[in-house]
């Protein structure tokens, strides 16, 4: 099994206030794992049209490794607007090309030889998307040392309960913040007096290797079977913070695979994550000094 790294789903444009600028978290993902050294690939679906085409030509530019199918669907555009912290709030358009990813013999010879996928609750909307996920999911190999990492992104309703505890059986890792740990419990029912009594029921009834909780300015932990490591929110001067989480995966992500233990790999996504809310859009470049602490 060679390395491979894939980020699957959502690949579109943020329209922010300055412009649009290539997104999506799967992509997002990708673009940091490659930036540690990985074999990273993007595998989502673009429209025959402008948007789809300089969403190829950002990628290729970017030297980031796709398997990118042209369907009969307009490219996605996620609207955005920024608030006085740099918060954003999305308006993420339906219908899209990435709500068409098609299963392939391609993606198929692609699971079989796939290290590592990130996948999120926004590209399972649709049926479409949805089925390929799961086979994708299906066929990686049955090794436990194969990462499957779901990250959850409750947007503007597009999630359901059944595609929640399904995402939630397939993953070896999970990664969820405070809002949307508060949400899933209300959905499920999940006792608890706080938030980290809830992780633990949820690392133990999906059998999980990692349970992430991010909590904004309020710090991140990482659970594992018996032990948990907190780090605290570095204050940075932010520009926004679009993308930051998808970095934080692909860094801890990075971490683990290359061998730096669960705290090691918790404190680079931290300090990574953070670098990124200080610059513009998602896939910023990150200095060598970031890229060196990886060994």
């Amino acid at each position: 099994m060679s390395d491979i790294v894939v980020g699957m789903g959502e690949v579109l444009w943020d329209m922010l206030p300055e412009g649009k600028k290539i997104g999506g978290a799967p992509a997002n993902f990708a673009y940091h794992m490659s930036q540690f050294g990985f074999d990273s690939r993007v595998v989502s679906a673009v429209g025959d049209d402008k948007l789809g085409k300089e969403i190829l030509d950002d990628l290729h530019e970017k030297q980031l490794n796709c398997m990118i199918e042209v369907v009969p669907y307009p490219t996605g555009t996620v609207q955005i607007e920024l608030d006085e912290a740099g918060i954003p709030r999305y308006d993420i358009k339906e219908g899209v090309a990435w709500d068409n990813i098609p299963y392939t013999n391609a993606l198929e010879g692609l699971a079989g030889n796939t290290k590592a996928v990130c996948f999120g609750s926004l590209a399972q909307r649709s049926a479409v998307s949805n089925a390929t996920i799961e086979r994708f999911l299906d066929t990686m190999p049955d090794d436990e040392n194969v990462l499957k990492i779901f990250d959850v992104n409750l947007r503007q309703g597009f999630y359901t309960p059944e595609v929640l505890c399904n995402s939630f059986k397939k993953c070896n890792i999970l990664k969820i913040n405070d809002e949307e740990l508060v949400t899933v419990s209300r959905m499920f029912g999940y006792p608890g007096i706080d938030l980290q009594d809830k992780c633990w029921i949820l690392l133990a009834k999906y059998n999980l290797k990692m349970l992430i909780l991010t909590c904004g300015v309020n710090g991140s932990y990482v659970f594992a079977p018996g032990k948990v490591s907190f780090v605290e929110t570095p204050k940075v001067k932010v520009a926004d913070t679009v993308g930051a989480g998808d970095s934080f995966t692909a860094t801890f992500v990075s971490a683990i695979l290359k061998g730096l233990s669960m705290m090691e790999a918790h404190k680079l996504a931290v300090e990574v994550s953070a670098y990124v809310c200080t610059q513009d859009g998602a896939m910023p470049v990150l200095p060598d000094y970031l890229k060196a602490r990886m060994g």
